[in-house]
């Protein structure tokens, strides 16, 4: 079981470690000390299981699941009790109070392990081409678009909006699925919130720290993170 670790203090972290060490069915994959960059670590790796504290700096760790659009099963560790109710209300698996005990933590990890099912490697999704047209329904309304006509595609939440001519219909799917799904080349990841159509683009700025803001005929304007400016730079250089 794939296992990441989230904590702002480098002792209870050493402390945490120490204790799932004696778990040969736990793996430990990732550790973070605060909440943006465990949002990345959790988003890059998917672990099966996420120990979370809490008082974390920038956000905590509810506003952290919050942010999330794929969430692992999350045992929660503090040194406060009165957040019980609401990490249970988050469904979170277990909620642990610091200092951590062994036998408190074997019954979670226990718990943890009963419920996780091995996920089979999936076969690889079919790629999209711009030419291909897929079939959208939002209420009562369809549509049988082509991918070239879609300029920008935004995520909410487990949803997400399709621009294309007037239209914003919501479909349900996540943009980590989407862009699993459709011709890197074509479309570009800009952001943790947007995917674009680079056909669309119609003017490049230069934005804070090096990332770039980009116009699109449709007349949106998206922000491309720092990270993802110097691979848009790298993918449209000669």
């Amino acid at each position: 079981m794939r296992i990441c670790i989230i904590e702002d203090s480098r002792l209870a972290r050493l402390e945490l470690k120490h204790l799932l060490g004696k778990f040969p069915e736990l793996e430990l994959i990732g550790e973070a000390e605060n909440a943006e960059e465990g949002l990345a670590l959790i988003e890059e790796l998917r672990p099966d299981l996420l120990f979370l504290d809490i008082h974390l700096p920038q956000k905590n760790g509810f506003e952290l699941l919050e942010a999330l659009e794929y969430i692992p099963q999350v045992i929660f560790t503090t040194a406060y009790d009165q957040y019980a109710l609401k990490a249970f209300e988050q469904n979170a698996l277990d909620y642990l109070l610091k200092p951590i005990e062994e036998p408190r933590l074997r019954q979670a990890v226990e718990k943890a392990l009963a419920k996780h099912e091995p996920v089979k490697p999936a076969a690889a999704p079919t790629l999209l081409s711009e030419e291909d047209r897929v079939f959208v329904k939002d209420g009562e309304r369809c549509w049988f678009v082509a991918l070239k006509q879609v300029r920008l595609i935004e995520s909410n939440g487990n949803y997400a909006f399709l621009y294309f001519d007037q239209e914003r219909p919501c479909i349900l799917k996540s943009l980590n699925y989407l862009e699993n799904r459709l011709d890197p080349k074509v479309f570009f990841r800009a952001n943790r919130q947007q995917i674009i159509n680079v056909n669309y683009i119609e003017q490049i700025n230069p934005w804070f720290s090096g990332s770039i803001k980009i116009q699109l005929r449709g007349g949106e304007e998206v922000e491309v993170s720092r990270r993802q400016s110097q691979v848009f730079k790298e993918l449209m250089s000669l």
